[in-house]
This record gives structure tokens, sequence and C-alpha cells, in this order.
């Protein structure tokens, strides 16, 4: 089985508004470039059967507001619904309504979404260091059992479209502070993974999962040896970010890494099916 831990997708409305949604600062980040792609469930559904991929984690971005928030996720809810076995839902809030993000939280959950991804602090004003509003938002993810997909951004190298402020060292006491919460950075981390020469900071990453999606553009395919050799085999989840990169070009990434057989089916699928507790669906 191939699990793409890493998809977005949007309301065909949200398309159609595609103007209107430019006043968000995480959107017009994203896709104010006109040739920055959106892509709907069942456009998704169409590239997956086409590249083989047998079920994708689909997630929100991260909405200033939380009726844009709430929005997305209703059809991203329908989507999983539309299509079960094939979508795996995350969702997004607003941490800053803390009340309104907590009751969200529980409707989403409940709504059979497996937690909060791709969280944009940076672009939602969400200060890291503050617990009035993390305690609360992550101890409402705890107790369902639910994962924070973080956008992490490495510190250096080129800029990007989408490029964040949310680097290792904001992630690192973060995390430090919520040992007890299932952790995704995307995009390798931002480089944290490298740091986990530090025997003290690898204590403290037990709970954190690193997905792999854009690394054309980040990384050297040397890359995928060099983070399981540090963090292990098992934190590492294949994601692509579709639509922003078409499945060969990331297959081909991957393919380039020479990575064994065993090892290439754990990043491939193996990993997430744990993660999310797909065993019964089959590997």
């Amino acid at each position: 089985m191939i699990v793409d831990a890493h998809t977005h997708i949007f309301p065909p409305a949200f398309k159609r508004r595609r103007d209107e949604l430019m006043a968000d600062a995480c959107f017009r980040e994203l896709y104010g470039r006109p040739e920055a792609r959106m892509a709907t469930a069942e456009e998704l559904i169409s590239s997956m059967d086409e590249a083989g991929i047998d079920v994708s984690v689909v997630s929100a971005i991260g909405w200033g507001r939380s009726n844009l928030c709430c929005e997305h996720n209703d059809y991203i809810m329908q989507a999983v619904q539309k299509y079960p076995g094939r979508l795996i839902g995350l969702g997004m809030v607003q941490p800053l309504e803390v009340k309104s993000a907590i009751g969200e939280i529980t409707r989403i959950c409940s709504g059979g979404l497996k937690g909060i991804g791709e969280f944009r602090p940076d672009v939602q004003g969400v200060d890291l260091a503050d617990e009035s509003i993390t305690r609360p938002f992550v101890e409402a993810l705890v107790e369902r059992d639910a994962v924070l997909m973080f956008h992490a951004s490495e510190p250096v190298g080129h800029k990007y479209p989408g490029k964040g402020g949310i680097t290792p060292e904001k992630l690192y006491p973060f995390i430090c502070s919520y040992g007890e919460l299932v952790i995704i950075l995307a995009h390798w981390g931002g480089g944290l993974p490298f740091y986990a020469l530090n025997s003290r900071v690898r204590s403290v990453l037990e709970n954190v999962y690193y997905d792999t999606a854009a690394s054309p553009y980040l990384y050297e395919p040397g890359v995928y040896k060099q983070v399981v050799d540090l963090v292990g085999e098992e934190k590492v989840l294949f994601g692509s970010d579709y639509p922003l990169l078409e499945y060969e070009r990331v297959f081909r990434h991957l393919n380039d890494a020479g990575l064994p057989l065993e090892l290439k089916k754990r990043v491939l699928g193996l990993n997430a099916i744990k993660l999310y507790g797909l065993e019964q669906r089959g590997s």
C-alpha cells in the first residue's frame, strides 16, 4: 500500500472565490501566483489512480479566520466520507479563538478527521511560546488521540512561495513542552532531524514524525537515507504536497535515493499505516 501523507484539496467554491480569498495571509502566500494549482477531492482521486496511490492524507491550510477553517473542514469531512478507504483528513482551527478552536477540534474529530494540519502559526499569528493559547489547543488534540501537522521551514537556503518562519529553533521548545502530542513536521521538519545527533535533542523527538513533502524543491535525494539514519526508519512519511508537484517528479526523486526495498516500503506506506491505524486495511 502506498500512502501519500501530505496533500491539499479545496472545495470547488473556494476555487471560484480565489480572488476573494486573497485577503487571507496564508492563502495569498501559497496561491497568490496564478499558476499555483488548487485541486478538488475528485482531481486528487484521479491523480492517485493514475500514480498508483492507495490512500492520501488531505489537509487544510492555515486560515486566519475560524469561518474559513470551518468551511474547509466541512469539505474535507465530506470528501473523507465520500471516499472511504482512500482519504484520511486533517482539518484546521484558529487557535487564537480558544473556545471555538476547541469546539471545532471536537467537531472534526467526531466527524472522522484525524487531527490538525497543515498548521501555520507564523501566518495565523500564534506565538508557540504562549501557553495560554497552545496548552488548551494541544490538550484538546491529545484527549482525542489526534495529530498535529506543522508546516516547517529550513532557516537557510533559497526563498520560495510558502517558505515560512516556523524553523527548528521555534519548533523545538514547543516539542519539549508537549511531549505527549503526536507531531508531524512537514518538509523534513525544516532540518530539525539533523540535530538528532545531539542525544538530548533525540530523546525529545520520540513522538515526532517527518514527511517528505516538496523534497525535490528542497533537498538532494540523499536526504532520505540521512534522515532515516538520524531519527529512525519508522519516522519518515512519504508526502508529495500534491498538487504542488506531479507524482512522476516526486517518485523519481525518491527512486534516486536508492533506498533498500524494505525501507522504501516503510517510507511509502507502512509508517503511515501504523501512525493512522490503517492496519486493518492491509499493507
